[in-house]
């Protein structure tokens, strides 16, 4: 099927997930308010001491410190909670028949889970921008530049594209809408296991070791970058081959599920 059929047919059902998220803005209200409890309980709760034990940085300390170095990965979970809701969305589609409908028709092969992905990243947009504004409200401040800002937001669109994707394929393989809510949980976890409210170094060996080698370490660590306004280093191509490698991996995945049928 050519290209023009594609996009027509993924902007067709684009257009109905948008729809469905206008209809139900709880949707999108759930899915940015748990990254904003957790900025709100790290900052306020654990923000003074963890603050105390980061690294100088000669302009900021204490719980404006510790602010500054979660920020980034509480917006990365914000990605994660709504690639989570994703995933819910796919499974309740293929319980209800709609995919299999889909799959009858003179549809594309990959329209319905494009438009799902696509649906998912404008409501990431929205749900970064929220959290990055209650962040900014609690007295963030970035220091990038027009490049930080551009690496920042490519990259979060990067890794809401990637985990997208894995949420898409974990709900057409779920069989039931409970489990696919419960399939993404790690995405959520892996982040407390990286470089995201801690530095590395300060944990236990074996732990400091998987946490300096999971994704997450090197993808926040290049968004913390971009928004301080400095050199990501080698971390940004690191973060850009997990992110493509899952894309390719989950595209694939999730395609394969799609012909399979309710079967898989």
């Amino acid at each position: 099927m050519s290209t023009t059929y594609v996009v027509r047919d993924s902007t067709t059902l684009l257009r109905r997930n948008l729809l469905h998220l206008q209809r139900y803005p709880s949707l999108t209200v759930t899915v940015v308010a748990m990254p904003v409890v957790f900025l709100l309980l790290f900052v306020f709760v654990f923000g003074g001491t963890m603050g105390a034990g980061l690294p100088a940085s000669g302009v900021e300390e204490g719980r404006a410190a510790y602010l500054a170095y979660i920020a980034p990965a509480i917006l990365v979970m914000t990605v994660m909670s709504v690639a989570n809701s994703t995933a819910v969305m796919v499974a309740k589609d293929a319980c209800e028949g709609i995919i299999d409908r889909f799959r009858t028709m003179a549809v594309a092969r990959s329209a319905p889970l494009v438009a799902h992905v696509l649906a998912a990243l404008a409501q990431t947009v929205l749900g970064v921008v929220l959290v990055l504004l209650v962040a900014v409200g609690l007295g963030y401040r970035p220091d990038a530049g027009a490049l930080g800002w551009f690496g920042a937001a490519g990259l979060v669109l990067l890794l809401g594209w990637t985990v997208t994707w894995l949420c898409v394929a974990l709900g057409l393989a779920s069989g039931s809408v409970e489990a696919a809510s419960n399939a993404p949980l790690p995405l959520i976890l892996l982040p407390f296991l990286s470089s995201g409210f801690v530095p590395t170094d300060s944990m236990p060996s074996g732990l400091a070791w998987v946490a300096d080698h999971q994704p997450f370490t090197p993808i926040i660590d290049t968004l913390r970058a971009c928004l301080a306004g400095v050199s990501p280093g080698a971390d940004l191509w690191w973060a850009i081959g997990w992110c493509v490698l899952g894309s390719v991996l989950c595209f694939a995945w999730s395609r394969r599920l799609f012909a399979r049928g309710r079967a898989a």
